[in-house]
């Protein structure tokens, strides 16, 4: 199958069942093995926080979804379909978003990103990421300010992933 060109490589095209089980599950213990347990560094005072909303809007943003409460332009354009972290955040521990965001994902468009961004600018976005749902007041209202509507609130509806 893998030989004779049956194996369907369009990044546009919705993967078989079978495919999106073994990719989740090759990730999902890739990460749970090479990833360092390791607290974040950074605190996540209010500077700290508006500092890594910027980060990920100047970085990550056009792939994971603005902070306009969008989905990302080129969500459809990639398989794996890239997390829209902001319309559905992240539950996974720091230490997993960091390693992620570190390293890469392999095979799904996603960089390394500690050959761009320092590891203080990376804990700092991880920091943001993972209190997207909970974000202090002063993070909440910078937000407003600057991007013209606030986060969700906690159990609005959510977007799918790769859905409209």
């Amino acid at each position: 199958v893998l030989n004779f060109g049956f194996f369907p490589t369009a990044a546009d095209v919705t993967p078989g069942s079978f495919e999106r089980r073994a990719a989740t599950s090759a990730l999902d213990a890739s990460m749970e093995r090479h990833a360092a347990r390791v607290n974040n560094p950074v605190t996540p005072t209010d500077e700290n926080l508006i500092d890594g909303m910027k980060i990920y809007t100047m970085n990550c943003s056009l792939c994971h979804g603005t902070l306009d409460n969008k989905p990302s332009p080129l969500e459809k354009s990639f398989y794996p379909t890239p997390p829209q972290l902001i319309l559905d955040p992240l539950d996974d521990p720091e230490w997993h978003i960091f390693y992620a965001v570190s390293t890469g994902v392999r095979y799904t468009g996603m960089p390394a990103w500690r050959h761009v961004l320092s590891q203080e600018d990376m804990w700092k976005v991880v920091g943001f990421l993972s209190r997207v749902e909970k974000l202090p007041p002063k993070v909440q209202e910078y937000w407003k300010n600057a991007y013209g509507v606030g986060p969700l609130p906690p159990g609005e509806e959510k977007h799918e992933h790769g859905k409209d």
